[in-house]
C-alpha cells in the first residue's frame, strides 16, 4: 500500500526521494514524510495530505541538503492520519530512522516490553517499535542490530533504515511487502515499487523474504536472516518509461482504458503460433494438463472477477469443474483440495497479500500453483510452481483497467488450452475462437471510440445515489466488474446481482429513475434478460442495456441501449467491459473526483 524510497549517492537524495514517491502516489497515502542525513543529523519533514504539501515545506527537497536519506507515503493502518504518526519514524535520540510497509503483528507486546526498559513512544503507530528496537540491539554494529531486530518481530515489513553513525551506509529489509533495489553510475535506491526509480535505472533486484540489503554509493551487499551474504541477479526492466506518464491524458486511468487493445495484443501475440495456443511458461506438457480434474481460482477485487470470468470459460470449453474464492477467505474457510487440482492464483502486483498467503496454504498441501501476474520478479511470480504473465506494462490509476482485460485474456488461453488438449473442443470451434481472440484488440478499440456516447450518457447521473449492475452467467461477472469500477472512483453506491435473483429481495430497493445497468451478450440468456429488465421497468427503473449487435429486440425493453461487436459469447466480457469502465470513469470526472487516487484505497494491498 504504502510508498518507500531510498537513495544513497552522488546527488542530493531528497529531491530524488521526492521524485520517486510521487510516482508511488498511485498505490494510495494519507501523510508523508523524508529524513535526510546532512552531515551531522538525520533531519526530517512529515505532512498529512498530499505529496505536494511536503514538497512546498521542503523546497522540493532543497531545504533538506545530504546524500542518503529515506521517504514515505503512509496509508494509514495504526493510528489516524497525523505528523505524530506519519513516517520516517527514530529513536528518542533521532539517531536512527524507519520507514515501514506491512503490520507487526506483535507490536503491542514489543511496545510493552519496551516501555518497561524506559522507551517512551509518541506514536500509535506499529513501526515505532522498530525504531526502538534497534536502539535497543543497537551497540556500534546496524546489522547486528538489524538482524536481532528482525528475529523479535512477527508479521510483514519492507524497511528502508538510517543509522546517523553510519552516514555512508542505507539500509533495507523484506518480509511479505514489496521492495526492490537498484544502481546506476551516481548511487543505489530501494524502492516499494519499479516506477519509483525506474526514470533512475533500468536494472532493480527484487528482494526476498528474509533478506537484508545493505547500499552504500556505489555498491549493495545482501545477506539472508542467518547473516550469510548472498549473490543476487539484476532483472532488467524494459517497460517503455514513458509507460509510466499520462501522455497528455487527463488521467492516467482513461490512458491505461486506451491501452487495453495493445495489452491484449501483448498479451495474446506470443502464445499463438501456426493456429494453436503454445504457452511455454507454463512448463507443463499436454498430458500433464489433461491430467488437471479440478482448478480452484484465488484472487482479490477485480482480478477474482476476472476469475469467476475464468469459471464460466473454462468450465465452458474445458469441462472442468472450476471453484472461485476470495483470497481473503481461502486460507480461513479450511479449502478442500482434491487430488489433481490445480491452484490459480491472480494478482496484477504479485504482492496482494491475501493472495500470497492463499498461494502458500495451498503450496504447503502440496497443490500445483499457476500464478496470474503483470510484475516480472514479484513474489506470486517467484514462489508460484509456474506463471502465466499478462504482459500489461506498468498501470499506475489505483482503478485497475487494462491489468483485469489482459486477466481476462490470459484465462481465456488457459481455457483454450485445457481444451484443446482434452478433446473437449473440434478443430473447426477452435480455429473460430482464435480467430475471435484474436480480433478482440480491434473491437477494444472501436468501442473505446464511442466515448463522447457514453460520456453524455454518464453526466445524467452525476447525482445518483444507488446504480444496480444485472446480469446472468458470464453477464453477472462483467456486471460485479462494472459496479466495482463504479462505486470505487465516483463513491456512487452500486451493487450487482445475479439477474435471476431480483425477486429475492433486490427488486425492492428499485424507486422511480433508479439507473438499472442490465448486461445482455449470451444469446441463449437474451429472452430472460428482457423479462428482468421489465420486472425493474415496472418498478420505475431506467435500464441503460449492453448487449450485442444482433440484439435489437432489447431496444423494445431499455430506455438506452449500448452495443458491443459480435464475438465468441466466452470473450463477451472483453467488450462489455469498456463501456462500463468508461461510464464510471465520466461519472467519477463529472463528480470532480480524483480517478487515479480514490480515498482510502490503495494500488497494491500488501496487508491483509
Amino acid at each position: 500500500m504504502c510508498g518507500i524510497v531510498g537513495y544513497i549517492g552522488e546527488k542530493q537524495a531528497a529531491p530524488v526521494i521526492l521524485d520517486g514517491l510521487s510516482r508511488l502516489e498511485y498505490r494510495g497515502y494519507d501523510s508523508a514524510g523524508i529524513a535526510v542525513f546532512d552531515g551531522e543529523a538525520i533531519n526530517y519533514k512529515k505532512s498529512i495530505g498530499r505529496l505536494k504539501v511536503l514538497e512546498n515545506l521542503t523546497r522540493g527537497g532543497l531545504d533538506m541538503p545530504g546524500f542518503c536519506g529515506i521517504g514515505h507515503t503512509r496509508w494509514a493502518t495504526h493510528g489516524v492520519p497525523s505528523n505524530e504518526n506519519a513516517h520516517p519514524h527514530f529513536n528518542q535520540k533521532e539517531t536512527i530512522s524507519v520507514v515501514h510497509n506491512g503490520i507487526i503483528e506483535n507490536y503491542l507486546q514489543l511496545k510493552k516490553y519496551l516501555e518497561k526498559k524506559g522507551y517512551v513512544f509518541v506514536s500509535e503507530t506499529d513501526t515505532e517499535v522498530l525504531a526502538h528496537l534497534l536502539d535497543y540491539y543497537y551497540k556500534g554494529n546496524p546489522m547486528e542490530a538489524i538482524f536481532r531486530m528482525l528475529r523479535r518481530v512477527e508479521g510483514s515489513y519492507a524497511l528502508g533504515i538510517l543509522f546517523a553513525e553510519h552516514p555512508d551506509t542505507l539500509f533495507a529489509a523484506r518480509k511479505d511487502s514489496p521492495l526492490v533495489v537498484g544502481q546506476n553510475e551516481e548511487g543505489c535506491f530501494i524502492a516499494s515499487d519499479v516506477p519509483a526509480i525506474l526514470k533512475y535505472t533500468r536494472k532493480v533486484t527484487y528482494v526476498d523474504n528474509q533478506e537484508i540489503v545493505k547500499l552504500h554509493a556505489s555498491h549493495m551487499h545482501f545477506y539472508n536472516i542467518d547473516e550469510e551474504e548472498i549473490q543476487k541477479e539484476p532483472v532488467l526492466i524494459d517497460w517503455d518509461a514513458n509507460a509510466a506518464e499520462k501522455a497528455g491524458y487527463e488521467h492516467f486511468m482513461l490512458k491505461e482504458m486506451y491501452e487495453q487493445p495493445k495489452t491484449v495484443t501483448d498479451t495474446i501475440s506470443p502464445r499463438i503460433r501456426k493456429g494453436d495456443i503454445q504457452i511455454e511458461e507454463l512448463h507443463m506438457s499436454d498430458e500433464e494438463l489433461a491430467a488437471v480434474r479440478k482448478i480452484h481460482i484465488v484472487a482479490c477485487g477485480s482480478a477474482y472477477h476476472a476469475g469467476v470470468t475464468g469459471k464460466y470459460v473454462i468450465e465452458r470449453l474445458a469441462r472442468i469443474p472450476v471453484e472461485v474464492d476470495l483470497a481473503s477467505e481461502f486460507r480461513y474457510r479450511d479449502p478442500i483440495l482434491e487430488e489433481g487440482a490445480m491452484v490459480i492464483v491472480i494478482s496484477q502486483s504479485g504482492e496482494t497479500a491475501d493472495t500470497l498467503a492463499a498461494l502458500r496454504e495451498a503450496k504447503k498441501r502440496g497443490f500445483q500453483i499457476l500464478g496470474i501476474v503483470n510484475v516480472v520478479g514479484s513474489s506470486i511470480a517467484r514462489e508460484a510452481d509456474n506463471v502465466l504473465y499478462t504482459w500489461a506494462g506498468p498501470e499506475i490509476a489505483v482503478a485497475t483497467t487494462k491489468a483485469y482485460s489482459a486477466q481476462l485474456t490470459a484465462l481465456y488461453l488457459l481455457a483454450m488450452k485445457f481444451a484443446k488438449v482434452r478433446g473437449t473442443v473440434g478443430n473447426e470451434e477452435f480455429a473460430r475462437l482464435l480467430n475471435c481472440l484474436e480480433r478482440l484488440p480491434y473491437q477494444i478499440e472501436r468501442l473505446l471510440n464511442t466515448k463522447e456516447q457514453i460520456q453524455k450518457f454518464a453526466n445524467r447521473y452525476l447525482a445518483a445515489k444507488d446504480i444496480f449492475f444485472i446480469g446472468r452467467g458470464i453477464d453477472y461477472a462483467i456486471s460485479l466488474e462494472g459496479s466495482l469500477k463504479l462505486k470505487e472512483i465516483s463513491y456512487i453506491h452500486s451493487e450487482a446481482y445475479a439477474a435471476g435473483e431480483l425477486k429475492h429481495g433486490t427488486i425492492s430497493l428499485i424507486e422511480d429513475g433508479t439507473l438499472v445497468t442490465a448486461v445482455s451478450t449470451q444469446p441463449e440468456l437474451y429472452q430472460k434478460m428482457v423479462s428482468n429488465i421489465v420486472e425493474v421497468k415496472a418498478r420505475g427503473a431506467f435500464v441503460m442495456a449492453v448487449t450485442g449487435e444482433d440484439n435489437r429486440e432489447i431496444e423494445r425493453a431499455a430506455d438506452y441501449v449500448v452495443y458491443i461487436p459480435e464475438t465468441a459469447p466466452v470473450f463477451a466480457n472483453s467488450l462489455a467491459i469498456i463501456p462500463l469502465q468508461l461510464f464510471g470513469y465520466y461519472v467519477a470526472v463529472g463528480r470532480g473526483c480524483d480517478v487515479d487516487k480514490p480515498r482510502n484505497l490503495a494500488k497494491s494491498v500488501t496487508v491483509e
